[in-house]
């Protein structure tokens, strides 16, 4: 069915080789990467690694599940996943991106002068959500986890933005912004002088607070200013950092992984980034697809289905138009208002086999359908990224809450990389 396959992408191998320092599960939002990067740090640790799994925006249910129910910026052993004996362990922690920041000032200034950035209004907008500023901390915090010599692997969940590339984009555009040109022409009334220094800088005001103050209000200019004289000291810092995380990203031992679903725009999603990936020499190591349908009577197919569905209405069961319990032979005079119960209305007993098998013929013929139609996005896919490994994880019933749950997604994930995966 559909064409050639692509490579299996072998998580265990990945997961197990000592080698690979740091996994990175990113794509567009919605797409299961948090429970995919839960999912890998628990497989990775019960093999036998010391891992640490940084999340951004756990589900609180999945949270729960990984003990980590008292969410701070402080990684936390995960009680209940050990390798019987072999040093694995677990860590979580849960991105605090303003706590992150807050860190960033404490460790770059004194006393006095980080109490004046931290209480600053303009700093207290940007650390609590300037576009951006949540990808830069998860950099920031990567790097931290790097430094520390505490782990073996550290999984990371990217943020849930709604593309892929922000992760990429944002760090590089606040590390510019915080030391950018655009915050010293801010500072220059404290460094500019007479008469002439301010006509420049007016023009170059007018412009940028115009801007600014609809999103902050009109009391930001004073702000950025006492923030920018206050920050003076960390010039230089944000950029250095945001760029030594990029390297390490691109260094050898940084395995990306691209989650997304069998949908066409989480796939597309998908394809923008193994391009970008490229481009920026940055190691892909596959693409998890999250959720695809399978189903055990695969012969079946949707058209004989419906068609053996449309044989069994033929016998005047189920009247197609209307999709209502249709009359049969010696009821015609029972009262019109019988005539009008749907097939969900009648009990079971009401139900002829008939009708329970049409039911079931046009649900599996759905089924069918949506199938192929992932197996046409997937093969899209596919045709432009021939070389891209795919781990294929079956769509699970219901929500992953506990370890248990976490544990079957690994083995799924493995299982699909090792081509032992249900139904294709």
């Amino acid at each position: 069915m559909g064409m050639e396959t692509p490579p299996a992408l072998a998580v265990d191998a990945l997961l197990d080789d000592p080698e690979t320092r740091i996994v990175v599960c990113c794509g567009a939002g919605g797409v299961g990467k948090t429970t995919t990067a839960a999912a890998l740090g628990v497989r990775a640790a019960e093999r036998g690694r010391r891992v640490v799994v940084l999340t951004i925006d756990p589900a609180r249910r999945l949270a729960q599940s990984m003990g980590i129910d008292s969410l701070d910026n402080t990684p936390r052993r995960v009680p209940g996943v050990d390798d019987g004996g072999g040093g694995g362990e677990l860590h979580a922690m849960m991105l605090d991106m303003k706590r992150t920041f807050d860190e960033i000032v404490e460790a770059h200034a004194d006393g006095e002068r980080a109490r004046a950035i931290l209480e600053n209004p303009f700093y207290q907008s940007l650390s609590a959500g300037f576009a951006g500023t949540q990808e830069y901390m998860a950099m920031e915090k990567l790097g931290q986890l790097r430094a520390r010599d505490d782990w073996d692997l550290i999984v990371v969940d990217t943020p849930p933005s709604r593309s892929a590339l922000d992760f990429l984009d944002a760090p590089k555009r606040l590390g510019s912004f915080l030391d950018g040109k655009f915050i010293r022409v801010l500072m220059a009334p404290a460094k500019v002088g007479g008469r002439a220094g301010m006509k420049f800088l007016n023009v170059g005001m007018s412009l940028m607070t115009g801007t600014l103050s609809k999103l902050m209000g009109a009391s930001l200019l004073k702000d950025v200013q006492t923030f920018v004289a206050a920050m003076d000291t960390m010039f230089g810092g944000f950029r250095t950092r945001a760029d030594a995380t990029y390297r390490l990203l691109q260094a050898p031992g940084t395995a990306f992984l691209v989650v997304a679903a069998p949908e066409p725009d989480a796939l597309r999603e998908a394809a923008y980034f193994v391009e970008r990936l490229a481009e920026e020499r940055m190691p892909l190591a596959g693409l998890v697809l999250n959720r695809v349908h399978g189903s055990g009577a695969d012969q079946l197919s949707a058209e004989r289905a419906l068609a053996a569905a449309e044989n069994l209405e033929d016998g005047g069961i189920v009247d197609q138009e209307s999709g209502k319990a249709g009359l049969r032979g010696s009821d015609a005079d029972t009262p019109p208002d019988a005539d009008e119960l749907t097939v969900d209305e009648l009990t079971v007993d009401e139900l002829t086999v008939d009708d329970i098998t049409v039911g079931l013929l046009r649900l599996h013929a759905e089924r069918m359908q949506v199938i192929a139609r992932e197996q046409r996005t997937r093969d899209r896919f596919t045709s432009l990224h021939p070389e891209v490994a795919v781990a294929e994880v079956a769509a699970l019933p219901g929500d992953v809450h506990d370890l248990a749950g976490l544990r079957a997604i690994g083995e799924r994930l493995s299982a699909a990389g090792s081509g032992q995966a249900g139904g294709r």
